[in-house]
Protein backbone atom coordinates (compact mmCIF):
# COMPACT_ATOMS: atom_id res chain seq x y z
CA UNK A 1 0.00 0.00 0.00
CA UNK A 2 1.37 3.32 -0.90
CA UNK A 3 2.53 6.12 1.84
CA UNK A 4 0.83 9.48 2.23
CA UNK A 5 -2.13 11.47 1.23
CA UNK A 6 -3.53 10.82 -2.32
CA UNK A 7 -2.89 14.18 -3.27
CA UNK A 8 0.96 13.90 -1.97
CA UNK A 9 1.05 10.77 -4.14
CA UNK A 10 -0.20 12.13 -7.22
CA UNK A 11 2.55 15.36 -6.73
CA UNK A 12 4.98 12.28 -6.83
CA UNK A 13 4.00 10.64 -9.41
CA UNK A 14 3.41 13.55 -11.98
CA UNK A 15 6.79 14.42 -10.78
CA UNK A 16 8.53 11.51 -12.31
CA UNK A 17 6.20 11.76 -15.50
CA UNK A 18 6.96 15.32 -16.01
CA UNK A 19 8.60 16.10 -19.82
CA UNK A 20 12.16 17.09 -19.46
CA UNK A 21 12.19 17.45 -23.32
CA UNK A 22 11.55 21.57 -24.41
CA UNK A 23 8.28 21.67 -26.08
CA UNK A 24 5.50 23.98 -26.91
CA UNK A 25 1.76 23.41 -26.82
CA UNK A 26 -1.35 25.04 -28.50
CA UNK A 27 -4.63 24.50 -26.60
CA UNK A 28 -7.99 25.25 -27.98
CA UNK A 29 -6.42 25.78 -31.99
CA UNK A 30 -9.32 25.97 -33.71
CA UNK A 31 -8.39 23.07 -36.08
CA UNK A 32 -9.82 19.76 -36.44
CA UNK A 33 -7.23 16.30 -34.91
CA UNK A 34 -7.71 15.24 -39.03
CA UNK A 35 -6.36 18.29 -40.71
CA UNK A 36 -3.77 18.93 -37.98
CA UNK A 37 -2.53 15.43 -38.15
CA UNK A 38 -1.79 16.16 -42.11
CA UNK A 39 0.55 18.64 -41.38
CA UNK A 40 2.28 16.72 -38.57
CA UNK A 41 3.29 13.68 -40.18
CA UNK A 42 4.73 15.82 -42.80
CA UNK A 43 7.00 16.99 -40.06
CA UNK A 44 7.70 14.37 -37.27
CA UNK A 45 10.89 13.53 -36.81
CA UNK A 46 12.63 16.21 -39.27
CA UNK A 47 15.34 18.33 -37.74
CA UNK A 48 14.08 22.30 -37.14
CA UNK A 49 15.37 23.98 -40.01
CA UNK A 50 13.83 21.51 -42.82
CA UNK A 51 10.37 21.57 -40.79
CA UNK A 52 10.49 25.06 -40.84
CA UNK A 53 10.60 25.03 -44.38
CA UNK A 54 8.23 22.77 -44.65
CA UNK A 55 5.88 24.43 -42.70
CA UNK A 56 6.69 27.63 -44.93
CA UNK A 57 5.50 26.33 -48.07
CA UNK A 58 2.71 24.23 -47.28
CA UNK A 59 -0.64 25.44 -48.49
CA UNK A 60 -2.74 24.38 -45.51
CA UNK A 61 -4.26 26.72 -42.54
CA UNK A 62 -2.53 24.55 -40.23
CA UNK A 63 0.93 24.74 -41.10
CA UNK A 64 0.85 28.60 -40.47
CA UNK A 65 -0.38 27.97 -36.51
CA UNK A 66 2.13 24.97 -36.71
CA UNK A 67 5.17 27.19 -37.88
CA UNK A 68 4.65 30.00 -34.99
CA UNK A 69 3.85 27.08 -32.68
CA UNK A 70 7.52 25.12 -33.93
CA UNK A 71 9.70 28.48 -33.28
CA UNK A 72 8.22 29.12 -29.68
CA UNK A 73 9.43 25.57 -28.94
CA UNK A 74 12.66 26.55 -30.74
CA UNK A 75 12.89 29.86 -28.36
CA UNK A 76 12.08 27.55 -25.24
CA UNK A 77 14.84 25.07 -25.99
CA UNK A 78 17.09 27.86 -26.24
CA UNK A 79 16.05 30.22 -23.42
CA UNK A 80 14.84 27.66 -20.63
CA UNK A 81 17.08 24.73 -21.71
CA UNK A 82 20.35 26.01 -23.06
CA UNK A 83 19.89 24.21 -26.10
CA UNK A 84 21.79 24.95 -29.70
CA UNK A 85 19.09 25.32 -32.29
CA UNK A 86 21.05 23.74 -35.16
CA UNK A 87 21.03 20.48 -33.31
CA UNK A 88 17.46 20.24 -32.33
CA UNK A 89 14.62 17.79 -34.07
CA UNK A 90 11.21 16.91 -33.54
CA UNK A 91 11.28 14.47 -31.31
CA UNK A 92 7.01 14.45 -31.11
CA UNK A 93 4.49 16.14 -32.45
CA UNK A 94 0.51 15.28 -31.85
CA UNK A 95 -2.88 16.77 -31.48
CA UNK A 96 -5.45 15.79 -28.88
CA UNK A 97 -8.98 16.53 -29.16
CA UNK A 98 -10.15 19.46 -27.73
CA UNK A 99 -14.12 20.19 -26.70
CA UNK A 100 -16.12 20.81 -29.89
CA UNK A 101 -18.46 24.13 -30.58
CA UNK A 102 -22.16 23.03 -31.54
CA UNK A 103 -23.79 25.68 -33.91
CA UNK A 104 -27.12 25.55 -35.71
CA UNK A 105 -27.61 25.49 -38.92
CA UNK A 106 -31.49 26.49 -40.01
CA UNK A 107 -32.62 23.68 -43.12
CA UNK A 108 -36.21 23.81 -45.17
CA UNK A 109 -38.98 23.23 -43.41
CA UNK A 110 -37.82 24.36 -40.03
CA UNK A 111 -35.47 21.32 -39.91
CA UNK A 112 -32.51 22.46 -38.07
CA UNK A 113 -28.71 20.93 -39.04
CA UNK A 114 -26.05 20.90 -36.53
CA UNK A 115 -22.61 22.11 -36.98
CA UNK A 116 -19.83 21.02 -35.16
CA UNK A 117 -16.66 22.94 -35.13
CA UNK A 118 -14.00 20.92 -33.64
CA UNK A 119 -10.68 22.30 -31.50
CA UNK A 120 -7.65 20.66 -30.96
CA UNK A 121 -4.81 20.10 -28.48
CA UNK A 122 -1.55 20.38 -30.04
CA UNK A 123 1.96 19.89 -29.06
CA UNK A 124 5.71 19.92 -30.33
CA UNK A 125 8.67 18.28 -28.60
CA UNK A 126 11.87 18.70 -29.06
CA UNK A 127 15.12 16.84 -28.53
CA UNK A 128 18.78 17.19 -29.26
CA UNK A 129 20.68 14.89 -31.48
Amino acid sequence: MAKGHRSQIKRARNESNKETRPYAKLSYARISVTKACFVLDAIRGKDVQTALGILTYNPRYASSVFKKLLESAIANAENNKGLNAANLYIAACYADKGPTMKRIQPRAQGRAYRIEKRTSHITIVLDER
